[in-house]
């Protein structure tokens, strides 16, 4: 898996959202993007709410970029109290064939000049 990853990362489709304190890393997120969407693999957390705040970040990036859905895979109990909804699977479907164009991408390895700064 870690192979996998290394190497979707340098064809641009995996990315992560990380959290630093004093030049240590605390707590993040990586995952997927394809089209406009992200498909969340895994949060961790060094430091309490440090995975929350990563998370938080993603889901603002995600809307200044008008993209309409992390996938965040299953529901557990952690995820609801971060606002996750379960939809159904005709409803993803829907995303996947409207948002997963390649054409309408996001570059992410252009996001720190596309973004502003927050």
């Amino acid at each position: 898996m870690r192979a996998a990853y290394i190497r979707l990362h340098q064809l641009g489709f995996a990315h992560s959202v990380e959290c630093y304190q004093d030049q240590q890393l605390v707590g993040g997120l990586y995952g997927i993007g394809l089209g406009r969407l992200f498909f969340g693999e895994s949060m961790f957390h060094r430091t309490t709410d440090a995975s929350k705040v990563a998370f938080a970040y993603l889901c603002r990036m995600m809307t200044e970029l008008h993209c309409p859905l992390i996938d965040c895979q299953m529901e557990n109990p952690h995820l609801l109290t971060l606002g996750c909804q379960t939809i159904s699977r005709t409803e993803f479907q829907s995303f996947l064939n409207q948002y997963c164009e390649p054409f309408d991408a996001i570059n992410w390895r252009e996001l720190p000049d596309l973004l502003p700064n927050w």
